[in-house]
């Protein structure tokens, strides 16, 4: 998902409901978001169902878009668009397109007015809860999306043009599927090869004592060795969720995700908080981190200011203008560094997995409308549209023939490659929201790597949450 700016204005609540001071609005806002209502407007007739239109979508009926304006902006969901309205030419001036960074605040009087959009990309830092949407059913199975054929082959269904686990992350516990996650994102240590060789004359360094070596090199000339977004720490576990399933398996995430008591206690886990944790005692991570949002973590690391980020992939696209500054900056992203030779899983071991989640809204006017928007977005063309547009692959499988990938897409690429069967892809970000964000990155993770929570302290606290979260009934629990 491309976290986008425009956070300030909670950042103080967020802060105090993530430690326990107060209790956290954002959540009631969900709730009320989430009802369980039918009411709404009138549905749209259907159309005449044909090998063009699968989805028996109503050729002249209005379509209402709205795009999250974040690191991929909305370029290529107005150029899918146009490729919708090309489909159904009647529809021409009946296809609203809106984009927005507070999704959850523009649709949240839409949701309990029962009159949401047709079709959504809920992501950002006001992404409305999955959970509370699926279990306040809210949301339309996807699976006469997922079973029409495809746009450039109609004897492929959908589904079997997409990338292994994509259909699945859209589950919750069942066989309907709630959310098509259009990007594919691969997350990581995001550097510059040219600026990792000028300051520490390294290569990546694939086993913990090689970073530390290096960000000490790094430290001596005055650079840092890492930095992140402080305001938003939940960016930490891009590279950090990997890191312990390298060190202990993909089990213990697999237990974080089921909720599982004591899961955070696993040694796994405390090994490589300590490792992060060091980062910060030996002066390693750039001073003022803990103050800075994404886009000023980010800056400062394009500017060669620091050496490594923990980012996702579309940090190519929303970093470009600082990129292109340094033309021979060679964006890549590296594979958490193996801590020690008895780690479970080898070099190379990350997360990726689908990102930018669209929905569509069960009391939506044009369901088939908002199916078809995405059945569009998924040809190969408008896949490869927005390869090139935004620097990131999609949940197409392959679609990338005869690109000219930038340095950080191939780079992804060839992670995943490097990575084969050791993809790791934890749930509890989209699960548990709230948990996730507010409580385990905010209330735990931004304090240890401000200094001011020790490492099991820090675990003593995020188990805590979990175990609360667990308890509560109120949350609806997914396993897997």
């Amino acid at each position: 998902m491309g976290f986008t700016s425009d956070f300030s204005r909670r950042d103080l609540i967020k802060r105090a409901a993530a430690l326990g001071i107060v209790t956290v609005p954002a959540m009631s806002a969900l709730s009320a978001c989430a009802s369980s209502g039918d009411g709404g407007g009138e549905k749209v007739e259907k159309g005449e169902k044909s090998a063009k239109n699968p989805l028996a979508v109503n050729d002249s009926a209005a379509l209402d878009v709205v795009i999250f304006d974040g690191g991929f902006g909305d370029k290529y969901a107005k150029d899918a668009q146009a490729e919708y309205v090309a489909a159904f030419p009647k529809t021409k001036g009946k296809v609203k397109l809106a984009s927005t960074q507070k999704i959850q605040s523009t649709l949240q009087p839409r949701f309990n007015g029962g009159n949401p959009p047709d079709l959504v990309d809920n992501s950002g830092a006001e992404q409305m809860d999955f959970g509370t949407l699926v279990s306040k059913n809210q949301l339309a199975d996807l699976t006469p999306l997922l079973d029409a054929p495809s746009m450039d082959d109609p004897n492929k269904k959908v589904r079997d043009t997409l990338r292994p686990g994509v259909v699945e992350m859209g589950q919750f516990g069942g066989k309907e599927t709630w959310i098509m996650y259009y990007a594919y994102t691969v997350y990581g240590v995001w550097y510059s090869k040219t600026n990792l060789k000028k300051v520490a004359d390294a290569e990546y360094p694939e086993t913990w004592d090689e970073m530390l070596a290096v960000c000490e090199k790094a430290k001596k000339k005055g650079v840092a060795g890492w930095t992140y977004p402080g305001k938003y720490p939940y960016y930490l576990p891009f590279s950090l969720y990997p890191f312990i399933a390298k060190i202990g398996g993909a089990e213990v995430l697999r237990k974080i995700d089921n909720l599982e008591p004591n899961a955070w206690k696993d040694p796994a886990v405390k090994a490589a908080f300590d490792a992060y944790y060091e980062l910060y005692k030996k002066g390693y991570v750039l001073k003022g981190s803990p103050g800075l949002d994404h886009l000023q973590s980010q800056k400062a690391w394009a500017e060669g200011k620091a050496l490594f980020i923990p980012n996702g992939s579309w940090v190519e696209n929303e970093s470009a203008q600082q990129i292109e500054k340094n033309p021979d900056f060679q964006l890549s992203v590296g594979a958490p560094s193996s801590l020690s030779g008895s780690d479970k899983m080898p070099f190379g071991t990350i997360w990726a997995s689908g990102g930018e989640p669209y929905i569509v809204p069960r009391q939506a006017k044009n369901v088939p409308g908002g199916m078809e928007m995405l059945r569009i977005m998924l040809s190969k063309k408008s896949s490869q549209n927005f390869i090139k547009q935004v620097s990131s692959l999609t949940s197409l499988n392959g679609g990338t023939e005869g690109l000219k990938l930038p340095p950080g897409l191939a780079s992804a690429q060839q992670a995943l490659e490097q990575a084969g069967k050791n993809i790791v892809n934890p749930r509890i970000q989209d699960w548990y929201v709230a948990l996730q964000k507010e409580k385990i990155g905010v209330g735990a993770l931004g304090e240890m790597m401000a200094g001011r929570m020790t490492p099991d302290e820090a675990i003593n606290k995020i188990q805590k949450y979990a175990d609360e979260t667990r308890d509560d009934s109120s949350v609806k629990k997914y396993k897997r």
